[in-house]
Order: structure tokens, then sequence, then C-alpha cells
């Protein structure tokens, strides 16, 4: 399921060249030139380039760390899910991004600017060889635009998700290596178009479950239509996609019943997979670069680096009342915290077993004296520095024994760990979220609070329940469905705070939080993010130096080093960071 990457390195290693005068014009040896890829066999392996782009280092240039569409930094880190970890010195320049004191040069923001715009011409060099591909009948080349406009929609979907709309938009046909766009326009209408093309021109399965197929071209149209704030639009197409979507390899859309299964290596690519990053241990050496410096430190599972520590915020939201529901409006942050730091003699993490908790807590945050994965339990050197990060570890990512058993670890540059686990970058547990806000947004709170009610419904099957050795629950436990008496069940507002918690805990460590504040509006973030700090430092002194982010900056800045690259005239600085 992994082949389509394999070939990666061979298009990536591709260089086009071309002069004016023929005496110039010698192509070099072992050097591909543009016209030996304008075939079937050049498309295809410009477009398994343009799918590698989605997991591989994009430019050796650059750090990793955000050179993909996950966001463990801006969705997480920036929307309060996780704390940076390590210690203050590693990576110091994600401290300000942590405490919202993010400068126009931070080297974080550049790596995803550049990877967005690497990806973009990646996918427009393979639409250029496609268009002159004689060789291909006319269906295969229609399917093979399709992945790339899907490809290139989700990279520039990236971009307005970070950056907003305001960013240059490259078209296909441009050749120049350094195009020279302005940033003057909203290009929602450019990237909408790619991906209504995708969804016009892809087939319903694959031949490998790692392309693309119409349904998930489809899912992510809906996604990009809710971020406009066109809910109508949104509901009828992710009630399509719901009801009568299927994977690439053909299996009907579904929840797992067992959460771990989207999180694992051995049962991935499953009905509840949408669109997933395809890792693979065999392409450069690079399983999931992106997160190598987010596994457990010393002797847990990767050895490597301590950072994207779960926050005490997030941790303490999973507290729920005695039916079983979340507090919609803030109430555990006046509650005793669930886990709190480990006195002489104790572990680094003490639990309290008499708070209840969502399970989902500890499928989600590693925490002491509860079972990791298959790993046992935690050990106190799996945290670098509790007066830095706190007292959590990452876990949906992270591989089980098991995987690596199977020989699904892998490493990056042969120390950073890494693994063949794939990222669903869309789920089906996503859209059902979105779908429920489609609805309440509609004044639609009964069938909202229903696929509500679906997604709670898993989370409390027995099989998402941990337990100790001896058979036990490893936490008080208690999840419940809202009853049709709830008030979210026929108030618009209330409907939307359960809502808006559901997504915070289906989606926790997923790299959602901050995007999902952000489009909810400038306000509602800052506020949301103030109460984060507030509460973040009473348990993490350095939180005490945090800024309040304005209502205004619902997107991170424009990189001030791609400004003085292109020139003023050609990049301007968004307002809010001006």
């Amino acid at each position: 399921m992994k082949k389509i990457y394999l070939l990666a390195a061979i298009a990536g290693a591709l260089t086009f060249s071309s002069c004016g005068d023929d005496f110039l014009s010698k192509d070099p040896q072992g050097v591909l030139n543009k016209e030996a890829l304008e075939n079937a066999t050049g498309v295809d392996l410009l477009t398994i380039d343009a799918y590698a782009g989605l997991t591989t280092w994009t430019n050796t240039s650059y750090s990793p760390y955000q050179q993909s569409p996950l966001n463990w930094v801006f969705g997480g880190v920036y929307g309060g899910d996780a704390n940076k970890g390590s210690d203050p010195g590693d990576q110091s320049v994600l401290n300000e991004v942590e405490l919202y004191n993010t400068l126009t040069t931070n080297g974080y923001v550049e790596q995803k600017w550049v990877w967005v715009y690497m990806e973009s011409h990646r996918v427009n060099l393979a639409l250029q060889a496609l268009a002159k591909a004689d060789d291909m009948n006319d269906q295969l080349k229609k399917v093979r635009e399709g992945e790339l406009r899907f490809i290139k929609a989700l990279a520039y979907f990236e971009g307005i998700r970070v950056f907003g709309p305001y960013i240059p938009y490259v078209p296909a046909d441009n050749e120049e290596n350094d195009p020279n766009i302005k940033n003057d326009k909203d290009i929602y209408s450019d990237v909408m178009a790619d991906i209504e093309a995708a969804v016009a021109q892809l087939p319903e399965t694959q031949p490998e479950v790692g392309r693309v197929n119409a349904w998930a071209a489809k899912a992510l149209k809906a996604k990009m239509l809710v971020y406009q704030g066109k809910f109508s639009e949104a509901e009828t197409l992710l009630a399509d996609v719901i009801n009568n979507g299927k994977t690439s390899n053909g299996l009907k859309y579904g929840l797992e019943d067992n959460l771990n299964n989207n999180f694992n290596a051995l049962t991935e690519n499953g009905k509840e997979s949408v669109f997933a990053l395809q890792y693979s241990n065999a392409a450069n050496d690079t399983g999931n670069a992106a997160f190598c410096l987010n596994y457990p430190h010393n002797s847990g599972p990767g050895g490597c680096c301590g950072f994207y520590q779960p926050s005490y915020e997030l941790v303490n939201s999973f507290q729920v009342d005695k039916d079983g529901l979340p507090y919609l409006n803030g109430e555990y942050r006046n509650l005793p915290s669930v886990s709190k730091r480990g006195g002489k003699g104790d572990p680094i993490g003490v639990n309290d077993k008499t708070i209840a908790v969502d399970p989902r807590l500890d499928f989600a945050v590693g925490r002491y004296g509860i079972p990791y994965k298959d790993w046992g339990l935690p050990a106190d050197d799996w945290v670098r520095n509790p007066v830095n990060g706190g007292i959590s570890i990452p876990k949906k990512h992270v591989y089980s024994k098991a995987e690596e058993a199977a020989g699904m670890k892998a490493f990056m540059n042969g120390w950073a760990p890494g693994s063949c686990m794939n990222i669903e970058y869309l789920s089906l547990r996503d859209l059902i979220l979105l779908y429920a806000e489609c609805l309440a947004n509609d004044g639609k709170t009964a069938e909202a609070m229903a696929q509500v009610n679906i997604i709670r419904e898993r989370a409390a099957l027995p099989v998402n329940i941990i337990t100790l050795p001896d058979g036990t629950p490893a936490a008080n436990y208690k999840i419940g469905l809202y009853p049709t008496s709830h008030p979210a069940f026929s108030d618009k507002e209330t409907c939307m705070k359960a809502i808006r918690m559901e997504r915070k805990l289906e989606l926790a460590m997923e790299g959602e939080r901050w995007f999902d504040l952000a489009r909810w509006g400038g306000d509602y973030m800052s506020k949301e993010l103030k109460s984060y700090v507030d509460y973040e430092k009473n348990y993490i002194t350095k939180f005490a130096a945090a800024s309040v982010l304005s209502p205004s900056k619902t997107m991170l800045p424009i990189p001030e080093n791609q400004i003085q690259l292109k020139g003023s005239e050609w990049l301007i600085q968004n307002d809010a960071w001006k």
C-alpha cells in the first residue's frame, strides 16, 4: 500500500533547464530534460513526486518539522492542545510561538510557506507534462489531472489555513522558476476551481489505496466550504459523503469501533480514513519526518525528543459531570486537576482517580500510571523536562511495540524517530462533526446533536476503555450521550458549544485546534486562548510571559524573509502583522 511513493527519490531528482542559444543548450549527462517527461512514464513519475511531497522532506535547506500538511505546531501548540515540551533551548524558535509572541522572522512559519510553494511547483510540473503527453488515453489523463488538482488544492488550503487567503496562487501553466505574482487577491476561487475539477475527474475507487478518489475530493471541498462560512453548501455535500462515500479501495465509510485502528500502521487505510498521508520506511529513510521530535524521550518508544506535550488545560477539559458529559462553559478550570506533578518518591505525574474523565483522554494523552499503548506504564525519563513542558506525553501518532516488531519503525537521517503509520488528513470523525456544525448553523439542533452522539457512542465502546493488567479500568472513565432533554437539542448557542467541545475532545492532538478557533472568529479565538494561558500558567510558570493573541491575528505572518526575497512590490504583509 506504500508502493506509489517509492519512486519519489527518482522524480525528486529531476532538473529542468533551457537556454535561448543552441550552443548553450547542451543537456548535461545524468539529468532528464523537460521534454523527456512529456509522456505517460514521465507523468507517472511526476504525479508520484507530487504525492511524495505530502510526506517527504521537501527542501533540505530547511528543517522538516513544518514541511508537511500536518500542523502539530500551528494547529496543536498554537491552539493550546500542547506545550512545546522538551528544553527551553532546544528549537527555541518555538518558544515565541507557544507564548503567542511570534515574530515575522520565525523559521517554523517560513518552513510552512516554503512547503506550500514547493508542493504547488511539483504539481505544476506534472500538469505541464500531462498537457503534452500524447501517449496517454483520455481517461487516464483525466484521472491523473484530478489527482494533481486535489494535491494542489490541499497545498493551497494549508497555505490559507496558516497565512490567510491573500497569498500568491501560481497557475499550472506558469513555467517560471520564480514567478512574480502578487498577494493582492483572495485566492479561494482559484483553489475551489482546483478541487471542483478534482471532484469531476476522479473515480470512486483507485487501483492503489494511497491515491485520492472522488469522495475524498468532495470531503476536502466540503471542509473548504465550511472554512468560508458556506454552511448550507457544505451540509449537502457532507451528507452525501458520510452516507454514500467509500475509500479508494472500496470500503464504505464508517467509524472504526476501536479508536486505535486509526493510529496504527497494522490497521491503517480503514473505513474511517478519507485521505491519509502514506508513510513508509523505504522512501529516503524519512518516515513521518515532520513528527520526528514528538516522541517520548530516552527509554520511551522513539527515544527522542520530548516535544509536543499535551497541556494541562487539554487534559482537564476531558473531565465530565455526573452524567458523563463535558463541561461546556469551562467549569473544569475551577476544579482540581485530574493529574498533578508528583512529589518526592512519586512518579512525575500522579492521577486523581476520583475524578471522572472521558475515556478519550487516555487515548489522546500519555499519562503516568496509565498503560501507554502496549508499552506498559511510562517511565520517569519519558518526559524530558516537566518544568518546561508538563507531565503528559503525546500518544496518538507514536508507534506501538507490535508495530516496531513488524518493522514499522523508521528513522530520519539515522537518528530521529519516525513511523510508517499513516496519518489521516481527512477522516470521517472530522467530517461528522463538521456536518453537525453545519446542521446547527441551519438551526437543526436535534439533528446536529444526533451526529455528536454518534461520535460519543463510539468512544464509549468497551474496546476504547484502557484497562490495567488485572482487567480493571485504568482511570475513572465515564461518558454519556446527550439526552434529548439537554438544552443543546433545542438551543442553538448551547448546541454550538457542545459541537465545539466535541471537536476539541475527539480531534485532540491532531493539529486542528487553532484552525477551528480561528475560523470561529477572532474574538472567540482570542478569548479562548487567553483562558488557556491563564490556566496553564498555574502549572507552567513560563506562561506568565505569554501574550494575548489579538483577535485580528486569525492568520500567521507572511515570512519576512520571503517578502525581502521577492520585494515588497510583490508580497505585502498582512495588516494584522505590520
